[in-house]
């Protein structure tokens, strides 16, 4: 069985059905005026071959387009494009099945950051009252690793509501170069956590070796289609309106093999998109259903994502502010778009400003999590762990979002208000207002063993202390105690033997 993923009854929608309209109308307009700059000569080429109004803008190398995608190429790739989209695993129990109209909201890590932020407690005597000792946790900041990515996979891996793996670590080893960054990075995650693992390409001339290393691991070329492990995430337009040469090439090359991949469009409100609510959702959706165009061109039926990564800038730096109210209710637009079109959604949140964990970052990061979950999209990512606008991933972070995510999952329950349940509780009321005492205490056990009550916070101080840091590092080390499944020895020796430039520190056997 598949993971189950968390079902929204009611997803919370912001647009009416005439608004909706009018942003799809609206980006229809955007994909014929202006249309869209094509730094890549072969996306000019397929969509000129597909119907498309292709013409020259700047003779430059590589040539410069002006793509006018027409509103019946957009209609035929939405129609191309699977509503259920399938995201493999090394254990089938945590494989992701996604159907575009169905609200089932899977969780998930993300996003490549630089920096890795350590903690180290240190314990100080209370000011006015020195026999009181104080834990305060200090954070250090450094440049990510391949043992780091490989620590992130191995917690992720136990981290019980997260339903798949983004690589959150850019590794930046001396030994990691262009030519073996990208199979390094994808072996270390897809050893570690046997959840589904996406990647971002750095270099698409490594996509093949990407590929078979998958296929090595799922059993071969039909059974990787069958159970794709990896999927792939593409940000091919720029905003406003462009694709880019490289990202499209990369885009165009996973759609010729059949994976499952983003298309995702990521302007900042102010800057690279209008910042009023209308205007950066009509540029969003075109420059998505662009992209979602262009793939069903290559190859019809290719399964295709629809991904936004919306944020607000700052008035006072023009810097990203994800921690904005805007950055949420920009995702919940999208997600209510891409359920119009029947597509699973790739979406984002608990992502914050601050640089470290604190009262900010949980005001932030809840705001966010819970109203985007509420949305209903299908693989939502972005929320383990980031901070500082997804420059920085912490790991006590990332475990103190777990406890976060389980009190939104228990939250979002079905509540149980049947007959049966109601009739039970009238009788139940009866019998304990015919007592002298008047207490329901005789009633709990039987709730408290059935789990239909929420545990206390996981991380909850004793006295007057906030030990909320201290127990989620205890939390920390205990996962990372735990052991991992890792690729088995005889799969494992074909990938090092078949794939070049995998450094032989990765191989455990």
């Amino acid at each position: 069985m598949p993971r189950e993923g968390l079902l929204i009854e009611n997803p919370f929608e912001r647009l009416s059905k005439d608004e909706l309209m009018h942003i799809h109308n609206a980006s229809l307009e955007l994909l014929t005026d202006p249309g869209l700059i094509c730094y890549n000569e072969e996306a000019a080429s397929i969509f000129a071959d597909g119907g498309a109004d292709v013409s020259p803008l700047l003779d430059t190398s590589p040539p410069c387009r002006i793509v006018k995608i027409p509103e019946r190429l957009v209609n035929e790739a939405v129609d191309r494009s699977p509503s259920k989209i399938i995201l493999g695993a090394r254990k089938p129990e945590h494989m992701l099945v996604m159907h575009g109209h169905e609200p089932k909201v899977h969780f998930v890590t993300g996003s490549e950051t630089n920096i890795w932020l350590d903690v180290e407690f240190q314990d100080y005597a209370g000011k006015t009252d020195p026999s009181k000792e104080i834990r305060i946790p200090e954070f250090i900041a450094r440049r990510g690793t391949l043992k780091d990515l490989c620590t992130s996979a191995r917690v992720s891996e136990h981290l019980e509501t997260l339903d798949g793996f983004i690589r959150n670590v850019n590794i930046q080893d001396a030994d990691i170069t262009e030519d073996n960054k990208d199979v390094n990075k994808v072996f270390a995650s897809l050893d570690n956590t046997t959840k589904h693992v996406m990647v971002g390409l750095t270099n698409i001339d490594q996509l093949d070796n990407v590929v078979k290393m998958a296929e090595l691991i799922a059993g071969g070329k039909d059974a990787l289609k069958e159970n794709p492990v990896i999927s792939f995430i593409t940000c091919l337009v720029k905003s406003p309106l462009q694709f880019v040469n490289d990202t499209t090439r990369s885009f165009i090359e996973i759609c010729r093999r059949g994976l499952p991949v983003v298309v995702s469009s990521s302007p900042q409100a102010g800057t690279t998109a209008p910042i009023r609510e209308a205007g950066i959702i009509a540029q969003i959706n075109a420059e998505v259903l662009a992209g979602i165009t262009l793939g069903q061109l290559v190859n019809p039926g290719t399964p295709i994502m629809y991904g936004s990564v919306p944020v607000r800038t700052r008035m006072d730096t023009l810097a990203d502010s994800y921690g904005a109210v805007e950055t949420s209710q920009y995702n919940i637009d999208c997600v209510q778009l891409a359920r119009h079109y029947g597509l699973p959604n790739y979406s984002t949140s608990g992502v914050c400003d601050p640089k470290i964990p604190g009262q900010q970052s949980s005001v932030e990061r809840l705001f966010s999590n819970i109203l985007v979950t509420l949305s209903g999209p299908q693989f939502l990512h972005c929320a383990y762990g980031l901070l500082d606008c997804n420059s920085v991933f912490c790991l006590l972070q990332a475990v103190l979002d777990d406890a976060h995510f389980k009190m939104i999952k228990f939250f979002l329950q079905p509540a149980r208000c049947d007959e049966g349940e109601i009739d039970a509780m009238i009788r139940q009321i009866r019998d304990v207002a015919a007592t002298p005492q008047k207490l329901y205490i005789r009633t709990i056990r039987k709730v408290l063993r059935s789990g239909l009550l929420s545990p206390p916070y996981p991380f909850e101080g004793s006295a007057d202390k906030d030990e909320v840091f201290a127990r989620a590092n205890d939390r920390m080390e205990e996962l990372l105690k735990k052991p991992v499944e890792h690729i088995d020895k005889k799969t494992t020796e074909k990938i090092f033997k078949e794939i070049p430039g995998i450094l032989p520190r990765l191989n455990p056997n």
